[in-house]
């Protein structure tokens, strides 16, 4: 573990032993390390006190007394029974005593002062280590144990540490710049989308919203297109049998929705795949038609706890731009690394050209065999290398049907976002019984590779909003041209001009409110509209409009030559 991470493990510690002098009889859940920090989960019930957020500032500071006084970590193995005795009445220690116990690993504690927690390690051995100006507490949430929401809601404390109070400046400051980008708080203000108690984590889109997904859409299957993908549409609720021979059903069932038709039971689709086998088995295959290639904007459903939903990045409902191609052994390759370029070009469009390459391994839960698996993620490993492609691996996080590519891009202030993904699947077509004749006549087993580019596009549009701070490129903007009349005697000319941009395409509104011209042109900034055009005397005696962009005033310009410039900006995707 690098240091950081010892300091921010200790820091958990350090805010339990906190806690428990301020309030003895809390119970302990857990406090791991985090990205960029710690939590710690603690049941208040039976103290009598309710946490809030402000209480952090106190607890804080006693935090930072304790980093004072020099507090040792000393580690320590105990048997099961040791253990139980020490954390007699801390219910949610007792339970993971009985899991260690079980699985046959050793028990180790760990003694600061005089507080006890049940712990692997590792730590600083001393607070003298921690910097005190380098961790802030940042928010209590709650959170239900275990992460199931049949189990008790816990108080879960954030907290945030650095190995330097520069580096905590700075990770506070760059908070401060995503709380202004959170795509939340953009989509209620530019009227994109809302979430109601009518449907929890299932976005209503609105028509602004709407545009965006559009165009998404249409810019994905332009490019499906250039690479001979096929558009397929596959049912949304379909048969217990095919997600039995999925093998959804016993690896995935958890996470879906279930329900019946003539007394038999259906599940509504979590995922595009096996529908798209399906068609693929609709016919007769020769090895000359591999690859098939088939795309989908499939709409899937998956049951997510409502303590992690968040906006658009972790909702129940979403549609991704799916594609499936199933290819012999000897194609696997070449498909695999046609797919690596379509993902790194089409990031490089939206502006992400800093991303990281992952391969994720075989996880806990996966059907077919170990050799399967080698053979799928060699040939991952492959096309990357074939491509002098850097890359990591994340072990055990593949798909339960196989291991896949995992695009990471970093965004404007420098987060990283998961998008896209290639799966290789030799499980599936074999499950399904899928083949094609080889030029021998006999019959093959094809290779099935999954790919998303964007992944999810409510995830992706929600990370556009918050990469772009809402002010997306005039190509995904609602609407790209407002225009104003500078008083009500203009407002025939702005209609004029309004009428010219629409029959060009152009998504444009005219503002003809009685508000000063000022207020309007800032209420068209607040919308992040990329193009505000004025209109007044001037302009409509020469047929020009005057132009504010988001990066100024521009002056005035005929309107043909405005057109002129906005299409090869919208046609570009500059």
């Amino acid at each position: 573990m690098e240091e950081v991470e010892k300091i921010r493990h200790s820091l958990a510690h350090l805010l339990a032993m906190a806690v428990k002098e301020k309030h003895p009889e809390v119970k302990f859940g857990i406090g791991p390390v985090i990205e960029n920090g710690f939590y710690y989960d603690f049941d208040f019930s039976g103290t009598g006190h309710s946490p809030s957020d402000d209480c952090l500032s106190k607890l804080e500071n006693f935090v930072r007394e304790l980093i004072k006084q020099d507090i040792k970590f000393e580690r320590q193995e105990i048997s099961a029974d040791e253990a139980r005795e020490i954390f007699n009445g801390q219910p949610y220690k007792l339970e993971l005593i009985d899991e260690i116990e079980e699985a046959g690993e050793k028990i180790s504690i760990y003694r600061s002062g005089n507080f006890v927690d049940l712990c692997a390690g590792p730590h600083v051995e001393s607070t003298k280590e921690i910097s005190p100006d380098a961790f802030k507490l940042a928010k209590i949430a709650g959170a239900y144990w275990r992460g199931d929401e049949k189990n008790k809601m816990l108080t879960r404390i954030y907290g945030v540490a650095f190995g330097s109070k520069k580096e905590l400046d700075e990770h506070l400051k760059m908070l401060e710049e995503a709380e202004k980008r959170d795509h939340r708080k953009l989509g209620k203000e530019l009227d994109l989308f809302s979430f109601h108690e009518e449907g929890p984590g299932f976005p209503f889109w609105h028509p602004n919203g709407v545009i965006i997904y559009n165009e998404l859409e249409n810019f994905i299957r332009e490019e499906n297109e250039k690479r001979e993908y096929r558009e397929v549409k596959t049912p949304i609720i379909l048969n217990k049998k095919l997600w039995e021979t999925s093998g959804h059903w016993e690896k995935f069932k958890e996470n879906m929705y279930f329900t019946e038709i003539d007394k038999k039971e259906f599940a509504v689709k979590p995922m595009n795949c096996p529908g798209g086998m399906l068609i693929y088995k609709s016919k007769l295959r020769s090895y000359r038609d591999l690859p098939v290639r088939y795309a989908e904007f499939g709409l899937v459903h998956r049951h997510e706890l409502s303590g992690v939903l968040h906006g658009l990045f972790r909702v129940r409902a979403f549609i991704q731009d799916d594609a499936h191609s199933y290819c012999a052994p000897e194609q696997l390759q070449e498909e695999i690394v046609s797919m690596v370029e379509y993902a790194i070009d089409t990031y490089k469009v939206f502006g992400f050209n800093d991303y990281e390459i992952f391969i994720a391994t075989r996880p806990e839960k996966y059907i077919g065999d170990e050799k399967v698996w080698e053979k799928a993620t060699e040939a991952l490993e492959n096309a990357l290398n074939s491509k002098r492609l850097e890359y990591k691996i994340k072990e055990g996080e593949g798909a339960f049907y196989g291991p896949k590519i995992e695009f990471n891009v970093k965004d404007a202030i420098g987060r990283n976002w998961q998008l896209g993904t290639i799966q290789v699947d030799f499980s599936m077509p074999e499950r399904f019984g899928a083949f094609y004749v080889d030029d021998k006549g006999e019959k093959k087993t094809p290779v099935m590779v999954h790919r998303a580019i964007l992944g999810s596009l409510e995830r992706f549009i929600g990370v556009l909003i918050e990469h772009y701070a809402g002010a997306l490129p005039v190509w995904l903007s609602p609407v790209q041209t407002m225009i104003i009349p500078v008083g009500e005697k203009f407002n025939d000319y702005g209609e004029k001009v309004l009428r010219e941009l629409k029959n060009a395409g152009i998504r444009a509104k005219i503002d003809e409110s009685d508000e000063t011209l000022g207020k309007r042109i800032r209420a068209a900034e607040l919308q992040k509209i990329p193009y505000v055009l004025i209109v007044g005397e001037k302009e409509e005696k020469s047929g020009s409009v005057a132009v504010r962009s988001r990066k100024g005033d521009e002056g005035a310009i005929k309107i043909e030559k405005f057109l002129e410039n906005i299409k090869k900006e919208i046609f570009g995707k500059k």
